[in-house]
């Protein structure tokens, strides 16, 4: 199932220009700017950034909810409305990206469009109408990108790590054993998984993916599977138990792998983002406060049954959880409450980083701009 091929940093210039699309294996230098676009099932997201020692800084970006796949789990096509709304997000991402003069970026699309019988017709209609050349992502690198944006928040203890990133459309989940790294490696072989998860890497300690898979339940296709259930409680509990029944093929939980010590999970999602803003009380938003918070199981399963006790009108005038988000945190938490029931540990590590952060990272040590280490 792993990805061989190793796709490069594009240079695009927008229409008008001599050239549209060429690769290069030219080494920047650090002041150029890179640009990573996740365009998923719900919504359409952005970052340009510039590299800066280990790491990157921010530059400029864009997040819009477009719900690209409404209506993809009855029809099996994406409807006219929700590319229209996505055409017009991309839009504006096709306008910062001109504003930057950014040459160098991968756009991708996710699940929705690996799903959708009129995929490739909608991308090249994205490249007629502005410009950019979206590609769809395999679920395994997919996969890859979530578990390589999270390396800087692994703890240099971790033997056994699970990386956990619920999308729109679905939901990834990778295991990871870290015990032959030596510890002070363990962030930078991580970061290594960018090459692929079977990858040789002869020459450095490797991360053993022990498994992993690409679950094709996020929170927007898991709510329109029980959009007929009109009690808010069975409702959740029917979503968690639905989404574990999918784990069957998931080595760790089909063998009931349970290891405490030295064991890590890592969330990653707006799901995980918004329980922990609401564990915090933040009315408004504070990603500093929130990237790499530790939240005990039973403080997560606190902020779940508060959801509940709010119900769906409750959970739309809550601050916390934010307009955009109270249709779906129900079914985010669904499949949040399941992984935290199926390997019981007592904590989880948030991570407000993603795709986006993923490809970034995998651009800028592909073209070696990055210094050694996380």
């Amino acid at each position: 199932m792993a990805l061989k091929q190793q796709t490069k940093s594009k240079i695009i210039n927008f229409p008008g220009s001599i050239s549209s699309h060429i690769s290069s294996s030219k080494v920047p230098p650090s002041a150029e700017l890179y640009a990573a676009l996740d365009l998923g099932t719900n919504s359409c997201r952005m970052l340009i950034a510039q590299p800066n020692g280990s790491q990157f800084h921010v530059v400029d970006s864009f997040s819009k909810t477009v719900q690209l796949g409404a209506g993809l789990e009855s029809t099996g096509r994406l409807s006219k409305i929700s590319m229209a709304r996505t055409i017009g997000a991309l839009m504006i991402c096709q306008r910062k990206l001109r504003h930057h003069s950014v040459t160098r970026m991968r756009l991708i699309a996710t699940e929705a469009c690996r799903r959708a019988s009129n995929a490739t017709e909608f991308i090249n209609l994205i490249e007629r109408e502005t410009g950019l050349q979206l590609e769809i992502i395999p679920a395994e690198e997919e996969a890859r990108l979530a578990v390589i944006s999270c390396a800087p928040l692994v703890s240099i203890n971790t033997k056994q790590l699970l990386v956990v990133d619920i999308g729109g459309g679905s939901t990834e989940l990778v295991w990871i054993d870290l015990s032959e790294v030596p510890k002070v490696d363990r962030r930078k072989a991580i970061m290594k998984l960018h090459l692929g998860f079977d990858s040789n890497q002869d020459d450095f300690p490797k991360a053993k993916v022990v498994d992993w898979i690409s679950v094709p339940l996020g929170v927007a296709t898991l709510k329109e599977q029980f959009n007929d259930v009109t009690d808010d409680s069975a409702k959740f509990a029917l979503m968690s138990w639905f989404f574990e029944e999918k784990l069957a093929r998931f080595s760790p939980y089909k063998d009931g792998l349970q290891i405490k010590d030295g064991f890590q999970v890592v969330g990653t999602s707006g799901t995980v983002t918004t329980v922990a803003a609401s564990h915090l009380g933040l009315d408004r938003y504070d990603r500093g406060k929130v990237d790499g918070l530790r939240m005990t199981s039973h403080q997560i399963e606190n902020v779940i049954q508060s959801y509940l006790a709010l119900g769906p009108e409750g959970r739309r005038k809550d601050p916390r959880i934010g307009k955009d988000r109270h249709v779906l945190i129900m079914s985010g938490a669904a499949i949040l409450q399941a992984l935290m029931r199926i390997w019981p540990t007592d904590r989880m590590s948030v991570a407000d980083r993603g795709l986006r952060e993923g490809l970034l990272y995998a651009q800028m040590s592909q073209d070696g701009v990055l210094e050694e280490g996380a």
